[in-house]
């Protein structure tokens, strides 16, 4: 048995390392350590409530709305406050514009990179790949960063600034949208769509929201001209059969997406042995039995705590193990899809379960689907018209904030004891995703899904396939641990 370290990873959000067993050419067992420990749970202890709202953007520079967005939804559960309909609509679409730039960021500048590496010289899209993906001098770049720089536009008019901004309240947004500025979200949006259905899709968008199962998808990028992304995504991914390569656990995890009335645009809930069941968060536990953490005993959020021992043995990450009813789940873009009933990502996972094909294929799907709604919402606003209610004052009170972020399911668990923060515990979707062994041995979802890769090193000596599991889930490793 050989034993393989591979990391830092290049192009992820912080510090990530993956140790690999290797015997007869393939992993055998794999074990992922989150090396850097961040401790935003113990500063916000003692801090007053609504300090969160400042602390816990800046867990992350690329998902800051989303933290924001969980912390104002635990404030205002505690609170027991609704947000006007004009608050809603825009928390929406701040949570929605920095996931669709996520998912558009990750398919361009961290994942489709690897296909330019030298390692797959030999093959007939390469020097198309290269041409067109490749870092710093790829013609995508030129394309890509404008649309996107423009498209974040949104978040001026939104939320005043981002990252880190404090426009999301537990009452709604303290940024109110008026008439112009409800115009210029109208055009930023139409401008984006032009993009995507150029460059990304080569198709309109509701005819690839619209795509039923995998010989839909098949046929439709047979149909389509290759100068676009999704199309040259796919014929490369087929013809290198990442549909085959890493699978975890296909069991899906959702909180559900976007508040929309009572209900959500995507639905929360659990995608176990191919049925959908009700999500039952109370069923959620930390195991710390191989972390860098105090504890013996896994605790529900409302009742743990985060204490570091870095000389804890038998730890190898500082990333705790969540566990839904005792089990391993995934969360992201694939999940949230898959939970809310998308036919072609159920095919997907129907025909090959969960792999590095069907979570970048559910990414893009994601913006194909969030974006005509963004535009439905822009003119569902109604300037003039309250966007934020006032807030109440804390004492003694809990709440929860469960959110879906680009990368899945996020939650705060917030407790206040006579008018100061007693605790707070934060699940973010890498850690669910890249979380260690628990106590029964079993791994967490990225550890199951690069075992049996084949070990084929490129130039650097880094697998390419491991590197291409590892970027299907998108780590960020800065929201891991708190």
């Amino acid at each position: 048995m050989k034993r393989l370290v591979v990391g830092p990873f290049n192009r992820v959000e912080g510090d990530l390392e993956v140790s690999l067993d290797v015997a007869i050419g393939c992993v055998q067992t794999a074990f992922v350590n989150s090396p850097m420990y961040r401790g935003f749970e113990q500063i916000l202890k003692d801090k007053y409530p609504q300090d969160a709202l400042v602390y816990v953007p800046r867990i992350c520079g690329i998902c800051s709305v989303a933290q924001s967005a969980a912390s104002a939804q635990a404030l205002a559960n505690a609170m027991g406050l609704q947000s006007p309909e004009n608050g809603r609509l825009t928390a929406n679409l701040t949570l929605a514009a920095e996931n669709i730039a996520d998912h558009l960021s990750h398919f361009y500048l961290f994942f489709m990179p690897d296909f330019a590496r030298d390692f797959y010289k030999g093959r007939s899209w390469f020097s198309d790949a290269q041409a067109r993906f490749k870092s710093v001098s790829g013609s995508a770049n030129a394309e890509i960063l404008p649309a996107r720089a423009k498209f974040m536009h949104m978040m001026g008019n939104l939320a005043g600034k981002w990252p880190h901004t404090l426009s999301l309240q537990p009452g709604g947004s303290s940024r109110p949208i008026e008439v112009a500025e409800q115009i210029r979200l109208s055009i930023l949006l139409t401008e984006f769509r032009s993009f995507l259905e150029r460059t990304l899709f080569g198709d309109k968008l509701e005819n690839v929201a619209s795509l039923d199962s995998e010989s839909a998808l098949l046929s439709w990028m047979s149909s389509r001209n290759t100068s676009a992304d999704l199309p040259r995504f796919l014929s490369i991914a087929y013809d290198l059969e990442l549909q085959k390569l890493g699978r975890a656990t296909d069991r899906f995890m959702s909180y559900g997406a976007y508040q929309v009335n009572d209900d959500y645009l995507f639905s929360s809930g659990l995608w176990e042995h191919g049925k959908l069941e009700s999500l039952d968060i109370s069923t959620i536990r930390e195991d710390v039995s191989h972390s860098w953490m105090e504890g013996e005993t896994a605790l529900s959020p409302d009742a743990g705590f985060t204490k570091p021992h870095s000389g804890k043995a038998g730890a190898y990450s500082w990333c705790k193990a969540p566990r839904l009813n005792g089990k391993v789940v995934e969360t992201g873009a694939l999940a949230r899809q898959v939970v809310a009933g998308h036919p072609l990502l159920r095919d997907l996972v129907a025909q090959h379960g969960g792999s590095v094909t069907a979570r970048v294929v559910a990414r893009l799907l994601e913006i194909a689907l969030v974006v005509p709604v963004m535009e439905n919402w822009v003119r569902m606003l109604r300037p003039g018209e309250p966007f934020c209610f006032p807030e109440t004052k804390l004492e003694d009170a809990s709440g929860i904030g469960l959110i879906e972020a680009a990368r899945g399911s996020l939650g705060h668990w917030l407790e206040v004891r006579q008018g100061k923060i007693h605790n707070y515990q934060i699940i973010a979707p890498t850690t669910w995703n890249f979380s260690p062994r628990d106590a029964t041995g079993t791994p967490g979802a990225l550890e199951q899904a690069l075992v049996g890769i084949k070990i084929e090193e490129n130039h650097d000596g880094t697998p390419v396939a491991v590197q291409h599991v590892v970027r299907s889930f998108d780590p960020c490793m800065v929201c891991t641990v708190h």
